[in-house]
């Protein structure tokens, strides 16, 4: 099995697939997570084969573009590294960890077993806030047709994930909902360390949107 073939054809599936996508999904957001993964990885005690597959296929086929069915990627990232003839047992640490990846609004069990699966899950998480957070949320936003802020709409709680599939709120409503509790669900040392400074650049951002949204300044 040559892993350096592997992983090449890997990333151009991914930016095939990916190429272009509008939401803050693309392929550049795959490599920043592999990239940032690629980090995290070394400084833990991991399989950095497994690792440099779930990053490059973590968002092969996202649920949220797939009518809420989070058995999609999974699925095609079985069926593509089949393909190339990997190791069972690798292919069944990747999918486990993309199975398990997302937050889905808190409402499911995201955590992850494996070294692997924390190192990547972290990766992903730092890239959804921070300066790159905060643009992907409003260019998924627009792609909802959801409103930037309403302050007739607070932020939810959701119970399960339907209601979060189903959820209307606002893109601002979103950082309540997700994106300032992901810092303290970070598993690494390194991926802790990392949020900070991101969490705190949200934390300004708001302060700014708010400021300028009541026109105090």
């Amino acid at each position: 099995m040559d892993k350096e073939l592997i992983i090449n054809k890997t990333k151009e599936y991914a930016k095939t697939k990916l190429k272009g996508e509008g939401t803050g999904h693309d392929w550049f957001h795959i490599l920043r997570v592999y990239k940032t993964s690629i980090y995290i990885g070394k400084k833990e005690n991991v399989d950095m084969f497994v690792v440099e597959l779930a990053a490059l296929l973590h968002d092969i086929a996202d649920w949220k573009f797939n009518e809420g069915n989070s058995d999609v990627g999974p699925k095609l990232s079985r069926q593509w590294l089949d393909s190339l003839g990997v190791n069972d047992d690798i292919i069944d640490k990747v999918t486990k960890i993309i199975a398990t990846m997302s937050f889905k609004g808190g409402t499911t069990n995201a955590m992850q077993e494996t070294m692997e699966g924390k190192v990547v899950q972290d990766a992903d998480r730092l890239d959804a806030i921070g300066a790159m957070g905060i643009a992907r949320a409003f260019a998924y936003g627009g792609y909802k047709e959801r409103e930037l802020y309403n302050p007739n709409i607070e932020p939810q709680k959701y119970k399960n994930f339907e209601q979060y599939k189903k959820s209307v709120s606002t893109t601002v409503n979103h950082f309540y909902e997700k994106l300032l509790l992901l810092k303290d669900l970070m598993n690494t040392e390194s991926g802790k360390s990392m949020a900070i400074e991101r969490h705190k650049f949200m934390e300004n951002y708001l302060d700014q949107f708010f400021k300028e949204w009541d026109c105090t300044e």
